[in-house]
């Protein structure tokens, strides 16, 4: 067994020694990205599984070792890892547990030392916890984020988005029930093949793969039906995770609607473009704006690739980075960017612009900044915008399912009197402009 080490603060350290025998738990947010994480983390080495562990038991782990007045995300998480390791599937001894860092003031930053307060009161506090963040928060000698690492952590996250978009268009109006599941498992085997053989990530075949994975979806058939969209925005775990978001995709397609899902790689770019504001803002070193500069327009190369190819296949394809930032304009500021920040406000305008005015703002117990930006905003915005309908579900461990599924059939059935009331306009607009027969 690895020998613990600890550093000088008695931070438990991820050894060397302990990357050869470890197995390192990373918990599920988005199925599809994380399982190229996965793996591109054993390309490199470590030896990795992503959890998928839910339910109830995963809420009561959290509840019973993180305390009550932390935000849901941070009970989810933590619990989804502590359950994890007390399920009996582990050796405990030989384990350690991922978590991501992104420096700001928010949970993202923060969640790391609950969960090790959570594993020292679970009497757990022998596993190392990993900190997986770009900010020199903190480091271990048998985990290192390398340039090339985070080069194929691009790859996976705009290939995630491209296959979570096709599907999302594709899945409501599938003739044959799971087909687009089916071109889900399709895309996802040859592109974790290639990364297995460290193929796939490089632009050029970048750019093909984009390609084989929108054919793939465009070969599903489908109905010509008309359903109402409606857009998923919110805290950046609620919004992606079935866990948190009690399977709200899943969902609106029961109901007869097409969920809509912002991409990640807006929020990745975003959280990059918020070390230059701050430059800009605080001051600092101007070598710093000019990486973050820089690395903001390669992620934006890497988008823009993806909504080329989208709109060459015929699918529907979002706005860039670039054009979020400038729909916030006269709403928020750049220095708004605790949690998601504008971000969040940015995809509301997005999505009504793009003819989505339909919006479940997913609202997490404890997540001020998100509760600013998200249910604070929607007030403004339907003063701006009046057809749209925007709802503010509330998600903690007390929120009972059906009452979150009330409020969003309710907005559903706004959604559809609005879009019938609409067609009748547009009907006898048409009426009117023909030409009387003769």
């Amino acid at each position: 067994m690895a020998e613990l080490v600890y550093d000088k603060t008695g931070r438990l350290l991820f050894t060397k020694e302990m990357r050869k025998e470890y197995t390192l738990l990373i918990p599920q947010m988005l199925p599809d990205h994380f399982a190229m994480l996965v793996s591109i983390f054993r390309s490199e080495g470590y030896k990795v599984d992503m959890l998928e562990n839910t339910g109830r038991p995963v809420i009561d782990a959290g509840q019973k070792y993180v305390h009550n007045d932390a935000c849901y995300p941070a009970i989810l998480v933590i619990g989804q890892l502590i359950n994890a390791v007390q399920s009996g599937k582990y050796d405990p001894h030989k384990v350690a547990l991922v978590i991501t860092q992104t420096g700001g003031g928010c949970r993202a930053s923060n969640y790391i030392h609950l969960l090790r307060k959570a594993l020292e009161k679970a009497g757990l506090d022998f596993i190392p916890v990993i900190s997986v963040n770009l900010s020199g928060l903190e480091s271990n000698p048998g985990f290192k984020v390398t340039l090339g690492l985070l080069r194929k952590v691009v790859y996976a996250i705009i290939y995630g988005d491209l296959i979570m978009n096709v599907a999302n268009q594709v899945r409501p109006y599938e003739l044959t029930p799971g087909a687009a599941d089916d071109a889900v498992r399709a895309c996802m085997d040859f592109l974790l093949r290639d990364m297995d053989n460290g193929k796939g990530m490089s632009f050029k075949s970048m750019e093909k793969n984009f390609e084989r994975i929108t054919s793939t979806f465009k070969a599903v058939p489908v109905s010509g039906e008309k359903k109402v969209r409606v857009g998923i925005v919110g805290e950046i775990y609620v919004k992606y995770a079935p866990l948190g978001n009690n399977n709200l995709a899943d969902f609106l397609l029961s109901v007869g609607a097409e969920p809509v899902i912002p991409g990640l790689m807006d929020f990745i770019i975003f959280k990059v473009n918020n070390r230059e504001v701050d430059v800009n803002i605080y001051g600092g070193k101007w070598i710093k704006e000019r990486a973050c500069h820089w690395f903001q327009n390669y992620l934006m190369k890497y988008q823009h690739a993806m909504i080329n190819a989208l709109k060459r296949s015929g699918f529907r394809a979002p706005g860039d980075f670039n054009e979020l930032h400038g729909y916030i304009k006269g709403y928020l500021g750049d220095g708004n960017k605790m949690g998601e920040g504008w971000l969040l406000t940015a995809e509301m305008l997005e999505l009504i612009h793009s003819g989505v005015p339909n919006i479940v703002c997913t609202q997490p117990f404890g997540c001020l900044p998100n509760h600013i930006v998200g249910k604070g905003m929607i007030r403004k915005i339907k003063d701006d915008y009046p057809w749209s309908n925007v709802v503010a579900i509330d998600y903690d461990p007390g929120a009972t399912k059906i009452n979150q599924e009330n409020r969003i059939k309710l907005m559903l059935a706004n959604a559809r009197a609005l879009q019938k009331e609409q067609d009748q306009q547009t009907s006898a607009l048409q009426e009117e402009q023909e030409p009387a027969s003769v």
